[in-house]
């Protein structure tokens, strides 16, 4: 479900949160949709406060908006128009968020989209996940590349290094997420996450086993007692 997303994307990668207080949130940026969660941080694991799918991701995302990419005006339109179907979406939450808001805000993404804008932030010549995962950017350089990458051409975005032929037509829709995300949580930096449901899995399977563990061994020590 994608309430379970949401909370797996948070167990996977929320260690990699800045030290801080007061609440934070965390995103996925996925396929077909995108996660938000508001956490309270503090506990081994963070408290979730509230959370939201919309049902707009990279590549529901790109398939809606009509793809007319023939000229810089065209393109521009249909970044707007991505971001107008997003902010729509996303605007309940916004309003609950909003009594949140700290000074301080911070923030948290896991998705190919953080990754790919923070290679491209880095100008690296190739993905780098030891670069990538735990790396903080400033919110402005996001916004730049985002703009940037939009105003491309699909060819442009194929050039580039960490973006190329895979990448180039998912990247803009993702951007238009990302800066809808930036827009409602006003964070001035952005962790970069390269975990997240999987590792989530994982940390949850291993909680799962550990305390399977301890209930045997309880239940061990309580036949030796009664024996």
């Amino acid at each position: 479900s994608a309430q379970e997303e949401a909370r797996l994307a948070v167990l996977g990668c929320h260690i990699l949160l800045e030290d801080g207080i007061g609440p934070a949130v965390i995103f996925d940026i996925g396929g077909g949709s995108t996660e938000l969660v508001l956490i309270e941080p503090g506990a081994p694991v963070p408290r979730i406060l509230d959370w939201e799918s919309i049902p707009w991701g990279v590549v529901s995302l790109t398939e809606t908006v009509a793809r007319d990419e023939s000229t810089a005006e065209s393109r521009l339109a249909r970044y707007n128009e991505m971001r107008r179907l997003v902010a729509n979406s996303v605007a309940e939450f916004a309003k609950r968020l909003a009594s949140h808001h700290a000074p301080n805000a911070r923030l948290l993404g896991t998705s190919g989209t953080v990754t790919t804008l923070a290679s491209v932030h880095l100008d690296l010549p190739h993905y780098d996940r030891k670069a990538v995962d735990g790396l903080i950017v400033p919110s402005r350089s996001m916004r730049e590349i985002s703009a940037k990458l939009s105003t491309l051409a699909p060819g442009e975005r194929c050039s580039l290094p960490c973006i190329g032929n895979e990448r180039a037509g998912l990247v803009v829709a993702g951007c238009a997420i990302l800066e809808t995300i930036l827009d409602i949580w006003p964070a001035d930096r952005l962790g970069v996450a390269d975990r997240g449901i999987r590792e989530g899995i994982l940390r949850s399977l291993m909680a799962a086993d550990s305390e399977g563990m301890a209930t045997q061994a309880a239940l061990r020590r309580q036949r030796l007692m009664r024996a």
